[in-house]
């Protein structure tokens, strides 16, 4: 067994490059080979969001707080909250963040696929966050 302590590992800054606003990442787990999942707890404030990206083995997000967007390639953009749980397919499209007005933050969880995790691709623009 092994416990990480609340607050043992520094909060990040969701990166320029992958994400557009203010995003803060608190990196959860990152379980030892032969496992591959790991996970972070997101926050996303207003306006935020992730750039278009992909999962090779998928994602599942579990909203903790707040109203957020999310949307896969040629589909709608969808109202998520908490309680939510939204599942992307391996290799699906997709992004997600907070609404506009109202921060949110959700736990994301993922494996890796021969060390990778995340394919990230380019920004949403500011046309494709606001279609609803």
């Amino acid at each position: 067994m092994e416990i990480s302590r609340c607050g043992s590992k520094p909060t990040e800054k969701g990166p320029e490059a992958y994400f557009k606003g203010s995003v803060r990442i608190d990196r959860l787990f990152d379980a030892p080979a032969p496992a591959r999942a790991a996970g972070a707890s997101v926050t996303f404030e207003p306006g935020a969001r992730t750039a278009w990206h992909t999962h090779p083995l998928g994602q599942t997000l579990i909203v903790t707080s707040g109203c957020g967007w999310a949307q896969r390639w040629g589909g709608p953009v969808e109202e998520i909250r908490p309680g939510d749980v939204i599942w992307f397919a391996p290799g699906e499209k997709h992004w997600h963040g907070a609404t506009a007005s109202t921060g949110m933050t959700h736990v994301a969880v993922h494996e890796k696929l021969e060390g990778k995790a995340v394919e990230w691709l380019e920004q949403v623009s500011d046309e494709q966050y606001g279609a609803r």
